[in-house]
């Protein structure tokens, strides 16, 4: 473990390079802001190097940090993130079945408040209800986020909602017009873009931790679909024309989680319930709603104080929806 003088030479090193974007910064120049020796500066960026950074030296000109290829490496992903705690302990992968199980045992072992794991690639990603959750290598954002709320276990539920007001922000923010599916399928124009799995593990009045697995499409083209989902899919690529920056898109991401997140640790759910039902697309539209129990057919009118969706059927009468399928009329 780095000592706190090396650790903050080193955060002043990474944030003029990084600050510095292609241009070349001279040691001695690093060596005042840091206020420490040119030798020294050497060996810290030799630790840098060590931790996955790419810095590039060149004789009379100084460092440089190579401009990022496209990586979800834990050091692309720390190099400028705004926040204050989401993200900024990182598992990275080339390829994993799947982050959630991962993230799971790393909760179980006391894994830090806003942990993230990330792959390149899932082998057996899931969805909800046990589907199949597609995510080709290098294609999109496979996460997972460990998060320890001081909430009732019964509140949980309310984060998979936050997380989709998150995404939305973040894809629209790339000019893509998304919006919400209750309870956690987020679309354009018809389309999946990003679907959301929450797990909850707690005691029966206290929550250890909630694990947030997050899939996103952002560069796969129409032929990296499966031919089941070709149809029912989309990526930022797709919808834009052109190949997005994955490691800028999920730093914007995480920023908008955890403003989200804190405020509603301290103003509760209405903030974030009045802002997904904003970016819902299932509000106000006539729906069927398949249940483990039942299927009701009527409108949705809005979700309640728990983030359950609320069906009103022919005669007046609400249903609560607490988990199911939705399809939605397009009358």
């Amino acid at each position: 473990m780095a000592h706190t003088g090396e650790q903050t030479i080193k955060n002043q090193l990474v944030s003029a390079l990084t600050g510095a974007g292609d241009c070349y910064i001279s040691g001695q120049y690093l060596a005042e802001i840091a206020g420490c020796s040119r030798t020294a500066i050497w060996k810290h960026i030799d630790a840098l190097r060590k931790e996955g950074y790419e810095i590039e030296a060149v004789k009379k000109k100084g460092y440089r940090i190579v401009p990022r290829k496209d990586r979800l490496t834990e050091a692309d992903i720390l190099i400028g993130l705004e926040t204050e705690f989401i993200g900024k302990s990182i598992h990275a992968y080339e390829s994993v079945p799947t982050t959630q199980t991962i993230a799971s045992e790393l909760a179980a072992k006391g894994a830090v408040n806003g942990t993230i794991v990330i792959s390149e690639e899932q082998t057996e990603g899931k969805g909800r209800l046990r589907r199949v959750w597609h995510s080709p290598h290098q294609g999109g954002i496979w996460m997972s986020l460990i998060v320890k709320p001081d909430i009732p276990p019964y509140h949980a539920p309310r984060l998979t909602l936050l997380t989709a007001v998150a995404a939305v922000l973040a894809i629209r923010e790339t000019g893509v017009n998304a919006g919400i599916k209750w309870p956690n399928d987020v679309l354009v124009n018809g389309r999946k873009i990003a679907g959301i799995l929450t797990e909850l593990h707690a005691e029966s009045d206290r929550i250890h931790s909630v694990i947030i697995g997050i899939g996103i499409n952002v560069n796969q083209q129409p032929e990296d679909f499966i031919d089941e989902i070709k149809s029912l899919a989309t990526s930022l690529a797709i919808e834009k024309g052109i190949r997005l920056d994955r490691v800028a898109f999920l730093q914007r991401f995480l920023v908008h989680f955890e403003k989200l997140y804190q405020q509603f640790l301290k103003k509760g759910f209405l903030p974030i319930k009045r802002e997904w039902e904003t970016y819902s697309v299932t509000i106000g539209k006539k729906v069927t709603a398949k249940t483990a129990q039942k299927t009701i057919t009527g409108y949705a009118s809005g979700i309640n104080e728990d983030g359950i969706l609320v069906v009103r059927d022919e005669a007046a009468k609400d249903h609560l929806i607490y988990s199911g399928d939705i399809t939605i009329h397009h009358e």
